[in-house]
């Protein structure tokens, strides 16, 4: 199983970083291949907005250090996205990547990528109650449907505010122990 990670917190030891380790820690021994991008690392543009990739290409005409990421989304099994809630919603650097995914998708809009890749989303946020930002996970899981992506989990941080707190919270680690091995056995 090849596993590509996107991590889009600024922080390294963030709380999402940490909770995506753990589950790729969990893969990894499981004998998954793990490939990491941390967002925050790069340099990327957002979507340009040419439309060359409807046009002229079959993929995005950037050249920037997210042009590897579409070969490795291309051949993965399974797409680990970890981002911290910023003002309601994904971090910039996690919204950025969902606007270069523009480039995955044909003139029609169907999708570029082949079917039945599965993903994880996992979510961290320093508001404790759970229906707080409740409405960012459906919204990009409806984009990660139209990629042909499915099932679809998702991992959901709550309280967590001081970087690394989330490596405190053992239920958390658990859970994401138990998202590793459903995605081994296929789930």
């Amino acid at each position: 199983m090849k596993v590509l990670a996107v991590l889009g917190s600024p922080r390294s030891q963030g709380n999402s970083a940490t909770l995506a380790r753990e589950v790729l820690s969990g893969l990894t021994a499981g004998g998954a291949e793990v490939q990491v991008y941390e967002l925050n690392r790069l340099e990327f543009q957002g979507c340009q907005g040419c439309g060359a990739c409807k046009a002229e290409a079959e993929a995005c005409v950037l050249e920037d250090d997210f042009t590897p990421i579409y070969a490795a989304l291309r051949e993965a099994d399974v797409l680990l996205l970890a981002s911290p809630v910023y003002f309601g919603d994904l971090s910039g650097q996690m919204k950025c990547f969902f606007d270069r995914l523009y480039a995955l998708a044909n003139p029609d809009f169907t999708s570029r990528l082949a079917p039945g890749k599965r993903a994880v989303v996992i979510l961290t946020q320093g508001a404790p109650p759970e229906e707080m930002f409740a409405d960012i996970f459906p919204r990009y899981e409806r984009w990660l449907q139209h990629f042909g992506f499915g099932p679809i989990h998702l991992l959901r941080g709550l309280g967590l505010s001081d970087a690394g707190e989330a490596a405190q919270r053992p239920e958390l680690l658990a859970r994401a122990r138990e998202v590793a091995g459903r995605l081994l056995v296929g789930t």
